[in-house]
């Protein structure tokens, strides 16, 4: 079944890009493994997954030592605390989640330690819920400024996560938004910045998130089915 579910979502990814005027090749698939087994994601990989994504530190750690990283990637999608940040440095290839000068200071501190630099990228609150993490769309000029001072970290781009809504098409605004923040930002021309990638887009939405320019997708429950922790609301979208 895992086989089956991934396949039909790349395939919706393309139809998606396509509809849109641009590559598939332009889209990756993140396939979100949080509170999903070993056995189970490498499944997945023996389907042909290559990026997985994961939003829980410590949870991540078993599975990779398991799984290992060579033929794969691992990127953190979740909320991550400043005290957290030793961990992703050994373990994630890119983090998706940072919303503050503060997080990005004490990602690029354990990357100095390493001599690494870490691929981020800047999670943006676009909808304006109190319940969400995020900077505000008129934060990320100073944020980005602040940032690229920041030798330990490289700014790839943003996220997003818009309110969920069984209706995939009422995350369009969201995204679209998304995408033109970014391409605001990017003609500021930042140093140490680029703003290629943009994380977007869900199970239930990831289609509407590639029209609308998304380059990474993160998507679990249509690939591997609901996890028995999620419940009602955004999670479960995932």
């Amino acid at each position: 079944m895992i086989s089956e579910n991934l396949a039909l979502v790349k395939n919706r990814i393309a139809e998606a890009a396509r509809k849109a005027g641009r590559s598939p090749g332009g889209v990756r698939l993140v396939a979100v493994s949080k509170g999903v087994p070993a056995d189970r994601i490498n499944r997945a990989r023996d389907a042909g997954a290559t990026l997985f994504g994961e939003n829980k530190a410590q949870e991540a750690m078993g599975k990779i030592a398991q799984l290992g990283r060579v033929g794969i990637s691992w990127h953190f999608i979740g909320h991550l605390q400043k005290n957290k940040a030793k961990y992703v440095l050994d373990l994630f290839d890119m983090v998706h989640s940072v919303d503050s000068l503060a997080l990005a200071g004490a990602i690029h501190g354990e990357a100095l330690k390493r001599g690494a630099v870490m691929p981020i990228l800047l999670q943006v609150n676009v909808s304006g819920e109190e319940s969400k993490f995020g900077a505000a769309p008129g934060e990320l000029e100073d944020l980005l400024s602040g940032i690229s001072r920041l030798s330990g970290v490289r700014v790839r781009g943003l996220m997003t996560i818009p309110p969920y809504d069984p209706d995939p098409e009422a995350s369009r605004r969201h995204f679209a938004r998304l995408r033109e923040i970014r391409d605001r930002l990017a003609g500021l021309n930042i140093e140490n910045v680029s703003l290629d990638e943009l994380s977007m887009g869900m199970s239930n939405d990831f289609a509407i998130a590639v029209e609308e320019g998304a380059t990474l997708v993160r998507v679990g429950t249509a690939i591997f089915g609901e996890r028995p922790e999620t419940a009602n609301g955004r999670n479960k979208a995932c």
